[in-house]
């Protein structure tokens, strides 16, 4: 069962008792977005985007309680304008992001996302559009593959990964995400006692890749200010170093540009009774900021 992470700390930031519209940008089953929802008060209205499909099926069932008071719309956090465009609303009071990937989606085998299960090699948050990896990995050339598990996944054996896959997709396709892991394991120095399987940032740096998610992030902060109300907030909990970085420095910049006030000077993270109860929480950094413009 998907436990949603920092969701007190991320409700505390967001204040939503006094909240009239909240955002959940990646309302994926519905945790954040329940929670906000019991706390809005009578005529606050929540609007939910995600990427997945399934995940807003997942979502409308979980929140059928609250019918009347949230909308859900299929779009990338990216494309949030356009959405709150639809629906004629020009400002909101709070706005989520919980990055990353969630427990449904990593349990689906079919989704390719875990490299502990066989299923098709997809990694797309979107099945809608675009390619599946497996699709991708048999156009990429080495240095280009070799980049994106360097970059994105900050693995050290970069080299080592890509040239063993490339050589791989040359031989016969890979189409399956236990197949990719067990090779990724074999051109590595891999011991069953290694704290974190080696197939891990392999796979992280592709998921990132294949869904354009650091680009998205980027674009979805850059104009996120533009419909905050005054003193709206801002929350976004991020799982990655990559995705942190950037959450900070454009927090920063719009400090100093004086469209926001930063309500976190270093990250929250989950405690330790938290990170026993939920182990995705314990790479989790929330950073939250309040809109001070008039």
């Amino acid at each position: 069962m998907h436990k949603s992470v920092l969701s007190e700390e991320a409700l505390e930031y967001l204040k939503c008792e006094d909240k009239k519209v909240i955002l959940d940008c990646t309302v994926g089953g519905g945790g954040h977005s329940e929670e906000i929802l019991k706390r809005l008060p009578p005529g606050g209205r929540l609007v939910g985007i995600d990427a997945d499909t399934k995940a807003l099926e997942t979502a409308e069932a979980n929140l059928k309680v609250f019918k009347g008071a949230f909308v859900l719309a299929h779009a990338n956090f990216r494309d949030f304008d356009s959405v709150l465009r639809k629906l004629e609303i020009d400002r909101v009071d709070g706005m989520l992001f919980d990055l990353g990937i969630s427990s449904f989606q990593l349990e689906d085998p079919e989704r390719g996302f875990s490299f502990a299960r066989s299923g098709s090699l997809d990694m797309r948050m979107d099945t809608t559009g675009a390619k599946p990896l497996w699709e991708v990995l048999k156009r990429m050339d080495e240095k280009t593959l070799a980049g994106i598990i360097r970059d994105l996944g900050e693995e050290r054996f970069w080299r080592r990964i890509a040239k063993a896959i490339v050589s791989q997709e040359k031989k016969a396709q890979i189409r399956d995400s236990a197949e990719l892991a067990a090779l990724i394991r074999s051109s590595v120095r891999y011991s069953r006692a290694s704290r974190i399987d080696p197939a891990t940032r392999t796979f992280q740096a592709l998921r990132i890749y294949i869904n354009d998610e650091l680009g998205a992030l980027k674009e979805a902060l850059n104009k996120a200010s533009a419909f905050l109300s005054p003193d709206a907030r801002i929350v976004v909990i991020s799982f990655h170093s990559l995705e942190d970085r950037i959450v900070k420095h454009t927090f920063r910049e719009q400090a100093k540009q004086g469209a926001l006030e930063i309500l976190t000077k270093k990250p929250v993270m989950a405690g330790e009774a938290e990170k026993v109860q939920n182990p995705r929480s314990r790479s989790a950094k929330l950073r939250a900021a309040r809109s001070i413009k008039d």
